[in-house]
C-alpha cells in the first residue's frame, strides 16, 4: 500500500468501516510472482528467511528476501498453491525480486512469471470482516496466510492494515464482477488504509522496513525460521541473533500531537538522541498521531515515554499476525 498523505475525517466512510466494520480496498498496484517448477520450493526455501519447503498447498507464510550482507531486499507474502507459489510483494520491490530470483536460477527447474497485469489484488478487511465474506460465500482461511480457492479466485487469510482481513487474488477480467459483489461495502481509500494501519502499528516496507534494515530490527520474528539451515543472508542473521548485535528495534509510537513529524525526525529522551521517526499519520479516532519509529533496543519496551519535536511520545508494541 504506497505511502499517502491529506487529511482524513473521522466520519470517513472507508476509515469508520475499516475502524468499526468491514470495507474493501484495491490493493492491484502490489506485485505478484508465479514460481513454478520442480525446484521451486527448493529455490524458495535457499533464498528467503522462512520455512518454505516444509509447506503444503493451502498454507503460506510471511518471509523477507536478503542481501549477502542480511539487508532486506524486500518482504513477502509467500502462498503454496497446487502447482506454484505465489508471490505476494509492494510494487516498489516487484521488479527487484524477479531479477534477484532470476540471477539464482542456474540449472534449477524454475520458471518466473511477473503476474502483477494479469492477476488483480482486492482485500476485504475490518472487525467484521470475516462476517461479511461468510455473507457473500467467500472461504475463510483459519490461519495467517492460509489460503483456499473460491472459483478462480485465491481467498488468502492477510491483512494490510492490521485489522481482520483476506486478500483476493482475481484474473484481471474478472476484477469488476468481484468488485460487484461488495455492493454496499464501503471501498476504503489508500490514506484510509493507511492511517488504520499505523494505529495497528503495522509496518510497511518501503516505509518503516527499508533496504538497509536487518531483520532483527524489524519485531517480526514470524519472518525469520531459525531452525532452517543456510539461505542467502542466513550468517549475518544468525551472528546478529548469537551476539546481541542489534542496537535499534522498530516500535509503535503515539505521539500527542496533531500534525505528523516529518520521516527520520529525531526521538529524545532528556537531550538524548534515541531513535528515528519512519512514518506517521494523525488518527481522528485516537485524536492524535500514531506511527512506527526505530529507537535504542532498551527502550523498545511498551510504555517507555520520549519525545519528537517537544512533544510527548509513548512506545507501542508492534503489530504481530
Amino acid at each position: 500500500m504506497s505511502p499517502a498523505a491529506g487529511p482524513l475525517s473521522v466520519n470517513d466512510p472507508g476509515y469508520l468501516a475499516l475502524r468499526t466494520s468491514a470495507a474493501w480496498l484495491d490493493l492491484s498496484n502490489r506485485g505478484e510472482i508465479i514460481v513454478t517448477g520442480e525446484d521451486r520450493a527448493r529455490l524458495l526455501h535457499a533464498m528467503t528467511t522462512n520455512q518454505v519447503q516444509n509447506l503444503k498447498p493451502g498454507e503460506g507464510c510471511y518471509a523477507f528476501f536478503l542481501n549477502a550482507q542480511g539487508r532486506i531486499l524486500s518482504d513477502m507474502n509467500l502462498f503454496c498453491r497446487e502447482n506454484d507459489f505465489l508471490l505476494d510483494v509492494e510494487p516498489e520491490t516487484r521488479e527487484v525480486i524477479y531479477q534477484h530470483l532470476d540471477k539464482y536460477i542456474i540449472a534449477d527447474d524454475v520458471t518466473l512469471e511477473d503476474a502483477t497485469d494479469r492477476l488483480a489484488t482486492l482485500a476485504l478487511e475490518g472487525p467484521q470482516a470475516f462476517a461479511a465474506a461468510e455473507r457473500l460465500g467467500l472461504p475463510i482461511p483459519e490461519n495467517a496466510w492460509a489460503h483456499a480457492a473460491w472459483n478462480h479466485v485465491t481467498v488468502a487469510n492477510v491483512s494490510a492494515t492490521g485489522a481482520p482481513g483476506l486478500r483476493l487474488f482475481v484474473p484481471a477480467d474478472e476484477k469488476p464482477h468481484l468488485i460487484e459483489q461488495f455492493a454496499g461495502i464501503p471501498q476504503a481509500s489508500p490514506v484510509a488504509a493507511r492511517v488504520v494501519r499505523l494505529e495497528h502499528f503495522q509496518p510497511r516496507y518501503g516505509e518503516d522496513i527499508l533496504s538497509t534494515t536487518l531483520s532483527g530490527e524489524t519485531q517480526q520474528p514470524h519472518a525469520v525460521n531459525f531452525n532452517k539451515g543456510c539461505y542467502l543472508g542466513q550468517e549475518i542473521v544468525e551472528r546478529v541473533r548469537s551476539r546481541g548485535l542489534v542496537h535499534r528495534l522498530l516500535a509503535g509510537v503515539e505521539i500527542e500531537a496533531t500534525e505528523p513529524p516529518e520521516a527520520d525526525a529525531r526521538l529524545f529522551q532528556g537531550d538524548q538522541d534515541v531513535g528515528k521517526m519512519t512514518s506517521a499519520a494523525f488518527s481522528p479516532a485516537l485524536g492524535k498521531v500514531a506511527g512506527l519509529a526505530y529507537v535504542r533496543r532498551e527502550l523498545a519496551e511498551p510504555g517507555t515515554e520520549v519525545s519528537v519535536n517537544g512533544h510527548p511520545v509513548v512506545i507501542r508494541a508492534l503489530h504481530h499476525a
